[in-house]
Parts: C-alpha cells; sequence; structure tokens
C-alpha cells in the first residue's frame, strides 16, 4: 500500500508495508486452492489491481447488504469473528501474507460465513480503482504497522492522500474506525483525520478517542497488552 502522495495521487515508490510471506501450512494451500474460488476476489497471485475493473459489491455478495471493509486484518480471526455476529452485514478483507489469507479462507469455511470475502491486492489500488465510489459503509484499520522510528513515518498509511481514498469510498454517514496500540500513532492518526474536518467528523468529538466498540473483538494480543499496561486507542470518524 503505498504511502507517498504527489497531487494526491499515490506514487508506487513507497509502500506502507513490507511482504513478509512466512510459511504457509498445507492446510493453508489447501484452502487457496479450494476456497480461494469461493471466497477471494481477485487473483491471489499478485498484489497489483487491474485499473479497467471496477467491482460490483451486490453481485459479489448476492444481496445490497452494507459492506465493511477492513484493511490488514493479520491472521482473520477478529475479521471473521465480526462477520459471524453481524449477517446483516458484508465483510471483505485485504491482506497481502499469505499464511494470514490462508488462516481466514479456513475460518470461513469452518464457521460457515456467507457474508466474507478476501482479496490479496494493494489496499491503495482496491480503494482508487477497484470499488465504486460511496460503496463502502465502513473501513476498518486495526493495528497498523506504526513505523516507530521518525525516518519511517512517511510510509504510515494514514497520510492525506490515503484519507482522500477513503472519502470516496465510504457512503456519507458512514465511518472510518482505526486502532493502535502506538500512542505517537494514534497522536499521529488524529492529527491527519482531524485535518481532513470537510470530509470526516470525530464521532467522540473533537480530540477524543473512542472507547472500543463492541463490534470490534477484544483480540489475545490486545488482552496481553492491557495486563502489561499497554493503551489502546480507537478513533472512529464519520464520513459527512
Amino acid at each position: 500500500m503505498s504511502d507517498s502522495a504527489d497531487d494526491g495521487i499515490f506514487k508506487r515508490t513507497i509502500r506502507s508495508f513490507v511482504l513478509r510471506e512466512g510459511r504457509v501450512t498445507p492446510g493453508q494451500q489447501r484452502a487457496f486452492d479450494e476456497l480461494w474460488p469461493r471466497f477471494g476476489i481477485g487473483s491471489d497471485d499478485s498484489l497489483d489491481w487491474p485499473a479497467d475493473i471496477t467491482l460490483d459489491l451486490p453481485s459479489i455478495f448476492g444481496n445490497d447488504h452494507p459492506v465493511t471493509l477492513e484493511i490488514g486484518f493479520g491472521n482473520g480471526d477478529s475479521l471473521a469473528e465480526m462477520a459471524a455476529a453481524a449477517p446483516e452485514r458484508n465483510f471483505i478483507g485485504i491482506e497481502v501474507h499469505r499464511p494470514g489469507v490462508g488462516h481466514l479462507l479456513l475460518k470461513t469455511e469452518e464457521l460457515g460465513l456467507s457474508n466474507l470475502r478476501v482479496m490479496r491486492k494493494d489496499a491503495v489500488q482496491v480503494l482508487k480503482t477497484a470499488l465504486p465510489p460511496a460503496s463502502l459503509d465502513r473501513v476498518q484499520l486495526f493495528f497498523p504497522d506504526p513505523w516507530h522510528k521518525k525516518r519511517h513515518h512517511k510510509r504510515r498509511i494514514l497520510q492525506p492522500a490515503f484519507i482522500a481514498l477513503l472519502a470516496r469510498v465510504i457512503r456519507s454517514g458512514g465511518h472510518f474506525h482505526a486502532a493502535t496500540d502506538w500512542e505517537n500513532y494514534a497522536e499521529h492518526m488524529m492529527v491527519m483525520l482531524t485535518a481532513a474536518s470537510d470530509r470526516f467528523e470525530n464521532t467522540a468529538g473533537a480530540g477524543n478517542y473512542t472507547p472500543r466498540p463492541d463490534y470490534r473483538p477484544l483480540t489475545k494480543f490486545e488482552q496481553r497488552g492491557h495486563r502489561l499496561g499497554h493503551g489502546v486507542w480507537d478513533l472512529v470518524f464519520r464520513r459527512l
């Protein structure tokens, strides 16, 4: 996911992720072979999205339920839990790391979910060209790479050009929900989103963070952090 911008358009020279493939288990490989045709969107062997193809979400899901998009779902357990708890909503998860994608495919099969689809793509390209304008009800960005060294802050995904893409795909009245366990990144997010006040408003009031909504599962990683005294900051902004 590219982060640098020139006149609001992302360049391809800087990505906000590092592709660490890891080991794909035999079960995860079976998921790609057998389950991707059912639950995958697009190809699984390239991170690029064709610029001339736009998704028809009602056709993909077979209904016109509101759609939640999660960017960078990790192993997908929490996303699968959200989809199972909200059958009245559709969910799309984007992740570049094959083991995590394979894990979510297996979880989708295990839970018998019909309202969850998976993409292995560059999320910036998806937001820019794959999705129709105002087609999403909510976009989620949970615990993205904080790129905590100052010289790497330009790689943080939440930048003005990225927010412009969010504004393109989120419907009026829809929401962008971000969460991080790095206070400095939370402050960065607050500054970036507040600066976009002509397109988004803070549902918790100016400068305030939001208590974790019930729909966002408390992960094991987060529970461990709480026990160690680590904070987590949620930001929920409404599209105007």
